[in-house]
Formats: structure tokens, C-alpha cells, sequence
């Protein structure tokens, strides 16, 4: 395979899932780099609830293809591990946990970029954070565990995430799927908008090892072997109103992320 074809080649995948080729140099000062563990949810909601909480000239950008197909917004839920400086050194506590809702959209140029809808976090320092719409989660819990098997067989792994504000805002996911088939992405860009205030601006460079557990489009060997997932509540209620569908279950392993203000 030539570089071209490579590079096309991974142009076709993150387009399907809203993702950036990063060009040849970072032009943007780093704030923070992180390296998270992370559980996603791609999910199909209301069309119109979605676009009622869309800044003015922001569309919604929806895949009709591959993986990320009929996605119009995502729940990730976030263990980051470790958060250091533009210095290296720790920044804040150094850890943190929350969960945020993204959307794929289109900014008003036209440019694919991810608008971040809002979000819930452990820690009180990041509350309203860089994007101005996290809530302080009064209710948080995170465990994972890993169960090997004495004999040949497969991995499990449990996660339980628990995210509650005192508004009523809520995000809860409970999954135990078999491990394996995950898969290295070379570093990509994606550029986040908050939806509160657009002039809130991100770039994030990424680099992962993905892991899709469930897909309904394109059906991979179904790892998932128990599943609960809860939201909604005060100011998500509209957008998370019960109707939402669950398109895909992705494992993300780990992920080195580095982001800065444009």
C-alpha cells in the first residue's frame, strides 16, 4: 500500500466517524495533555431536540455510512487517567473523571467539527470547565474490573459509571462485554465547539485503541453480554426523553490526547 492510498485510505474511516486527518505540524500551543480510558455510546435522538440546543449556523452532521451511521450524538464516559500541563508536570488534581455529551456537526463554514452539548464531572474545579456547560456531579461513581478466565477462554471486563447533578441531570452506564478484536487509530484531529458559547474553542489531537463491542450497522461479533444505560433528567431531558437509540458500544482502551486553543 502506497502512503497516498494508506492516507485516503484513513481519510474514508475518519470522515465515517467524524474525525480529522491532523496535517503535517501543530500550529496551536498545547494547554493539556491527557491519557483517558474512555466507554462511548453513539445514540440517535431527536432531530428537532438536538437542533434547539445548536448554536445559530450549526447543522448537524450525520454519517450515512460505516460505524458512526445515523449517529447524531454521542455519551463518552471518561477516566482521565493522568492530565499534565502545557509544562508536564500534574495539572489541577491530576485525575479526573466525567462524562460529556458530543455531536457531530457542521460549524458555519462547513468544516466537520464536534460541538460539545454539555457535561458532568467529578471534579469542582472543572465545573463549568473550558466549554462552560459541565455541571458538578454531586453523585459520582467509576469501577472497572477485569476477570481472566483460569482456563483458555476470554477476558471480561465490567464497567459501572454513575454521574448525578443536582439538577436532575443524569448519565448511567452498567456493561460487561469479552475483550479483544480492538483496534490502534494513528493520531487524529477533531475540533470542539461548546454549544452554551461557540467562541469556546478546542483542538485535540488523539491517538487511541478502539475497541467496538456492538454495532447495528455493521454488525461485528456482538461482545456485549449485559448492558443498562440511564439519562436524561433537568436540562438532558429533551434530548435523552427515552426515544434515543443505541447505535454502537465502543471500548475505548486508551487514549493520548493533547489539546490546545486554536
Amino acid at each position: 500500500m502506497t502512503g497516498l492510498t494508506r492516507r485516503i485510505g484513513l481519510g474514508v474511516f475518519f470522515a465515517a466517524m467524524g474525525l480529522t486527518v491532523p496535517g503535517s505540524a501543530h500550529a496551536q500551543a498545547p494547554a493539556e495533555r491527557s491519557n483517558e480510558v474512555r466507554f462511548q455510546l453513539d445514540f440517535q435522538v431527536s432531530a428537532a431536540a438536538l437542533a434547539a440546543i445548536m448554536p445559530k449556523g450549526f447543522t448537524s452532521d450525520v454519517a450515512t455510512t460505516g460505524p458512526a451511521k445515523d449517529c447524531n450524538v454521542r455519551v463518552i464516559f471518561i477516566d482521565r487517567v493522568t492530565i499534565s500541563g502545557a509544562d508536564n508536570t500534574p495539572m489541577g488534581k491530576g485525575t479526573n473523571q466525567f462524562v460529556y455529551l458530543t455531536a457531530p456537526v457542521k460549524d458555519p463554514s462547513g468544516k466537520s467539527v464536534q460541538l460539545v452539548l454539555g457535561g458532568l464531572t467529578a471534579d469542582p474545579l472543572d465545573a463549568p470547565g473550558p466549554y462552560g456547560n459541565f455541571l458538578l456531579a454531586t453523585t459520582h461513581t467509576m469501577k472497572r474490573s477485569i476477570e481472566t478466565p483460569s482456563a483458555a477462554g476470554p477476558i471480561m471486563e465490567s464497567q459501572e459509571w454513575v454521574f448525578k447533578a443536582a439538577g436532575g441531570e443524569h448519565l448511567e452506564l452498567r456493561i460487561q462485554f469479552e475483550r479483544g478484536g480492538a483496534n490502534f487509530r494513528p493520531e487524529y484531529e477533531r475540533t470542539f465547539y461548546s454549544a452554551k458559547d461557540p467562541t469556546l474553542v478546542r483542538v485535540s489531537h488523539e491517538q487511541l485503541v478502539l475497541d467496538i463491542l456492538r454495532n447495528v450497522t455493521t454488525n461485528p461479533p456482538d461482545r456485549v453480554k449485559s448492558f443498562t444505560f440511564s439519562g436524561g433528567g433537568g436540562s438532558y431531558g429533551k434530548l435523552l426523553d427515552g426515544t434515543q437509540k443505541v447505535l454502537s458500544w465502543d471500548s475505548i482502551l486508551w487514549m493520548n490526547r493533547t489539546e490546545a486553543k486554536p
